[in-house]
C-alpha cells in the first residue's frame, strides 16, 4: 500500500464518523482508526469504536488515553454538569474545550509516523450542535498550521483534512452511509449513554440522530432506553 493512501481517521463510534470510515474506505484508503479516552462520560462510545472499525476493516485501531476530565468545563467531561435535554441558545455545554484541536494534533503525529498525508475528521457544519471547532475556517487554519509545523509538511508532503461531511445534513449523512453497507446499530451517538450503549433519546445528540433517520426515511436502529 502506498504511503500516500494510507489515512487516519478520527472514529468515535458516533454516526458521523462511522459515515467517514465508510467513506475513505470506499475511495481506497488503507485506514488507521483513532479513537480517544479522554474522560467522556459516554465510554459506551469506546466500544462502538472498537466496533465500527472491525466491521468497516480498518487496518488498526488505536485507542489514545487523555485526562480532558482533569480541566473538566464541559458536560462531557465533568459528572458535576449535567446534559441539557432542551435545546440551549449559543455554545452548549457539552462543548469540549480545545477538544477537537487536541484530538487533531494527536492524529497529525501518528500520519507522520505512519507515513500517511491524509487525515479525515466527521465534522459538520450543517445539523450539529454549534461548535466552534466544527467550522470549515477551523478546519482549513488547522491544515495550514499542519503543514508548517511538521517534518512532512515542510519537506513537502503536504497534510490534508478531510471532511466529507462538512456541507450534508444528518439525513444525507444516512443514507450516503447506507449505500456503502454501514449498519447503524453498531454505532452509539448518545451523551449520555448507558455501558451498555443505551440511548437517552433526549440530548441534543439524540434529537439530531432521530431526525436524521426520520429525513432519510429508514427505520431508527438506536436503543433508547
Amino acid at each position: 500500500m502506498s504511503e500516500s493512501r494510507r489515512a487516519v481517521i478520527l472514529v468515535s463510534g458516533g454516526l458521523d464518523s462511522t459515515t467517514v470510515l465508510a467513506l475513505a474506505r470506499s475511495q481506497g484508503y488503507a485506514c488507521y482508526t483513532l479513537s480517544f479516552d479522554y474522560g467522556q462520560r459516554h465510554r459506551a462510545e469506546l466500544l462502538a469504536a472498537e466496533r465500527v472499525s472491525a466491521a468497516l476493516g480498518d487496518v488498526e485501531h488505536k485507542v489514545v488515553n487523555l485526562n480532558l476530565d482533569s480541566i473538566g468545563g464541559s458536560a462531557l467531561t465533568d459528572t458535576a454538569i449535567a446534559v441539557p435535554e432542551e435545546e440551549t441558545e449559543g455554545i452548549p455545554i457539552t462543548y469540549v474545550p480545545a477538544r477537537n484541536t487536541v484530538f487533531l494534533s494527536i492524529a497529525l503525529g501518528w500520519a507522520e509516523v505512519l507515513g500517511a498525508n491524509n487525515i479525515f475528521i466527521g465534522v459538520n457544519a450543517v445539523d450539529y450542535s454549534g461548535y466552534p471547532d466544527c467550522r470549515p475556517e477551523y478546519i482549513a487554519s488547522f491544515e495550514a498550521m499542519a503543514n508548517l509545523a511538521t517534518k512532512a509538511g515542510v519537506e513537502g508532503n503536504r497534510i490534508t483534512i478531510h471532511t466529507p461531511l462538512m456541507d450534508m445534513g444528518k439525513g444525507q449523512i444516512i443514507a450516503a452511509g447506507l449505500a456503502l453497507g454501514v449498519d447503524y446499530s453498531l454505532t452509539v451517538s448518545c451523551y449520555q449513554a448507558t455501558e451498555d450503549g443505551l440511548a437517552c433519546g433526549k440530548c441534543d445528540s439524540c434529537r439530531l440522530r432521530r431526525q436524521g433517520f426520520q429525513d432519510a426515511g429508514v427505520p431508527d436502529p438506536t436503543r433508547y432506553l
